[in-house]
């Protein structure tokens, strides 16, 4: 039994050493800051959740082609806010970083470490 429970000590050990240094790289860092940028941002903010409600008005009725090119032309104006496309690239660069650990865990454990099971909305 000590010895399952100096492995898991050393797994948990090892896992606390990977989330700091996963919180001190400047990918990490830089989706930090534009996530706090985003959310300090009151014209982003309004656009996000003008869009949300077009989503939802969409998905509640029937096909509305005014919805339809309202949401539309809110996606044009997401895909021209700065703070927005910053947060975005941010994601992508954090989402990226994460999905090489993975390749590089599944390697190294020689199964796939952190796959999809299905069972999500998106």
């Amino acid at each position: 039994m000590s010895e399952a429970v100096s492995e898991a000590s050393a797994v948990e050990e090892s896992l606390q050493a990977f989330i700091q240094t996963l919180r001190d790289s400047e990918i990490y860092q830089q989706f930090v800051d534009a996530s706090e940028q985003l959310e300090a941002d009151d014209e982003a903010q309004s656009l996000l959740k003008a869009y949300q409600q077009k989503q939802q008005q969409l998905q509640g009725n029937e096909f509305d082609s005014s919805v339809m090119s309202d949401l539309q032309k809110l996606q044009t104006e997401l895909s021209n806010n700065e703070t927005i496309q910053q947060h975005r690239a941010a994601q992508e660069e954090l989402v990226a970083l994460l999905e090489q650990t993975n390749d590089v865990i599944s390697k190294q454990i020689r199964r796939e470490f952190a796959q999809s099971l299905g069972g999500g909305c998106c």
